[in-house]
């Protein structure tokens, strides 16, 4: 559930405001003094903060600008005043929205649910997890490019890690040199494809236990090369 803090000294309209959010799922809190509820905005965890401008003690500019020194949190700025210079400022602030008194409750629960689910896909997209292929002892991040062999790192070039996740992630799959060539350099083969022969010796000598008996990259002769899960 969702967890707003309403700050707005104004009881009757923090009230209609709670009630209104409270029905649409919501945990809503309320503080009518401006310093209370700065204090609360920034030592609580809330998902949205609602703010009034005009506040006794710190005004709702000055929460705004505190508040968004310190988190990334939604904020509906909520006025009786209607100049454009105010909504330019709050904006300016930091503020993600703006609406004057007097307003629509259903309005206002729609603008609160808008804001909460694109913020809330902003932080899903964010935290995505990394690419990794893991087979029996060896790790590979492909978002992180990045190479362990039974928790120990290994040091890869562009190119022979570009191999190395390619067959890794075309498991039991065989590939001839110039399919390799063609797949990791771009170009076509020219006749000199020596340089696929050399990367997998290269990644052989860094994730093999024994380069004679591969249990990784199997050499399939005449072919190509093949990846073993």
């Amino acid at each position: 559930m969702s967890k707003v803090l309403i700050i707005e000294d104004e009881v009757a309209i923090a009230d209609l405001e709670k009630d209104y959010l409270e029905l649409s799922g919501f945990h809503v809190e309320i503080e009518n003094n401006g310093n209370r509820g700065l204090a609360r905005a920034l030592s609580e965890e809330f998902d949205m903060f609602i703010l009034d401008l005009m506040l006794p003690g710190v005004d709702g500019f000055e929460i705004c600008k505190k508040i968004r020194e310190n988190k990334n949190t939604p904020i509906l700025m909520v006025s009786a005043k209607k100049d454009d210079i105010d909504k330019i400022r709050g904006l300016g602030l930091g503020a993600d929205d703006y609406i004057t008194k007097p307003f629509s409750p259903s309005e206002l629960v729609a603008r609160v649910k808008a804001h909460l689910s694109r913020y809330e896909r902003l932080i899903n997209s964010s935290v995505q997890e990394n690419d990794v292929i893991e087979i029996r002892g060896l790790k590979i991040d492909k978002t992180a490019r990045r190479v362990w062999v039974n928790e120990e790192e290994k040091q890869f070039t562009t190119k022979e890690f570009d191999l190395l996740a390619f067959l890794a992630q075309n498991p039991n799959h065989v590939f001839s040199k110039e399919e390799l060539f063609s797949q990791i350099w771009d170009l076509e083969s020219v006749g000199d494809i020596a340089t696929v022969t050399v990367h997998i010796k290269k990644i052989r000598e860094k994730i093999e236990f024994s380069t004679t008996k591969p249990q990784y990259i199997e050499t399939i002769w005449g072919v190509g090369y093949r990846f073993k899960v």
